[in-house]
């Protein structure tokens, strides 16, 4: 394991944790359905879940039985 000399302050630990992240969510429009979502995130659309531009998954339909 890395083993410092000596100890690095809370305020330089901080901005190297902080610095990079983005204060707004950022957001993509789908190629396949014209939509924003978020980035890295699979979205419904229309009974299908799409990510990356393609159909991943269809939403079930429950059919009601008549008696």
């Amino acid at each position: 394991m890395a083993h410092p000399k000596r100890r690095q302050s809370a305020t330089r630990r901080d901005k190297r944790r902080t610095h990079y992240k983005a204060a707004v969510p950022q957001l993509a429009k789908d190629a396949a359905t014209g939509e924003l979502h978020l980035f890295h995130r699979a979205h419904w659309h229309e009974g299908k879940l799409y990510y990356r531009g393609k159909v991943v998954m269809e939403k079930e339909v429950e059919t009601a039985e008549e008696n």
